[in-house]
């Protein structure tokens, strides 16, 4: 019954300290209140059985002080707010192209370059909830492992599906872009993004990468591109006659491709030679695509004292109601 949002006049809630001040108060005036009437010998109504009314006509104070609470009540006025958000999101469309390729099994980031990339891409997906996101794997060729979706948890599971050689080998960035390209061509989101991950040299495919990044400016994607793996040469499992064994491999990139890419597309380059400064640059990405959300609250404001006043109203009648004509004291 008291479970309101707002109160308009809560001081006025101090004046309820009254109802126990007028309880003691009652109490002392009836315990030194003197019999009205005296007799001789009160002996003729040692057996007379006592009225219900001798107890009942306390409930006349009962009334009185439901009647008083009850105005004090209406008078702080409670009330109810019933609210209404409207929340604009300006979203954004982003298409992961992960790299699959045997050479992302160096181990120079940990455990190795794939599952690195991997596990920085989900954290990356898990901050933008609303955010359509897909994937695209390439190696020699490239297809679409999730099409755009606000379902993270698919992409999450999907995730854990991605390994290297589950395609044909090799490094289609042309491909792999302009396969990203197709999924956002049609999207009518206020951004569209393509983060673009590799570790080595174009040299497979049928698509130009240049041309793929022409073709995502045209229709206004942006790519950021990032190179992954460590300056001169990497630590590589090789299959040998003796088991696998670590070599060390020479780290090829074609950063003057990438860089191509990204200041075709508006975007930038970006060089991971570690899990840090790889998590660090999906960070930055964070940070420069972050979507719009405008939350605009409108309150009402629902006046709730008129039902106390009804109610005080009511008990006061009867009040009346009882007091002269079923408790009337008569002189």
């Amino acid at each position: 019954m008291f479970n309101y949002d707002e109160w308009a006049n809560p001081e006025y809630l101090w004046a309820l300290l009254l109802i126990p001040a007028l309880i003691a108060w009652y109490l002392l005036r009836n315990k030194k209140r003197d019999p009205e009437l005296v007799f001789s010998d009160n002996q003729v109504f040692a057996d007379m059985p006592l009225s219900p009314k001798i107890y009942l006509v306390h409930l006349l104070f009962v009334i009185r002080l439901f009647v008083i609470a009850l105005l004090i009540v209406a008078l702080a006025r409670p009330q109810s707010v019933s609210s209404k958000q409207n929340i604009n999101i300006e979203g954004i469309d982003i298409v992961t192209a992960l790299d699959v390729s045997s050479s992302m099994l160096a181990r120079d980031l940990q455990p190795n370059r794939l599952e690195a990339a991997k596990a920085v891409s989900k954290d990356f997906i898990s901050k933008r909830p609303n955010d359509r996101v897909g994937l695209v794997i390439f190696s020699g060729e490239a297809f679409t492992q999730v099409p755009l979706t606000t379902d993270h948890q698919m992409i999450y599971s999907l995730f854990r599906e991605i390994e290297s050689g589950m395609i044909e080998d090799g490094t289609a960035i042309g491909d792999g872009l302009a396969t990203s390209v197709s999924r956002l061509k049609d999207s009518q989101a206020i951004s569209k993004v393509i983060i673009l991950l590799t570790d080595g040299v174009n040299n497979a495919g049928s698509i130009d990468p240049r041309s793929a990044a022409e073709l995502a400016k045209m229709y206004g994607i942006r790519v950021y591109t990032i190179g992954v793996g460590t300056q001169g040469y990497a630590p590589y499992p090789m299959q040998t006659p003796f088991g696998v064994q670590m070599q060390n491999v020479e780290v090829q990139i074609d950063e003057d491709l990438l860089k191509e890419i990204a200041k075709t597309t508006g975007g930038r380059y970006f060089r991971a030679q570690d899990n840090k400064s790889l998590k660090a640059i999906y960070d930055e990405i964070d940070k420069l695509e972050k979507s719009k959300i405008d939350v605009q609250e409108f309150k009402r404001k629902h006046e709730k004292f008129m039902g106390f006043a009804l109610w005080a109203l009511g008990l006061f009648v009867l009040e009346v109601v009882l007091r002269f004509m079923v408790f009337r004291k008569f002189p």
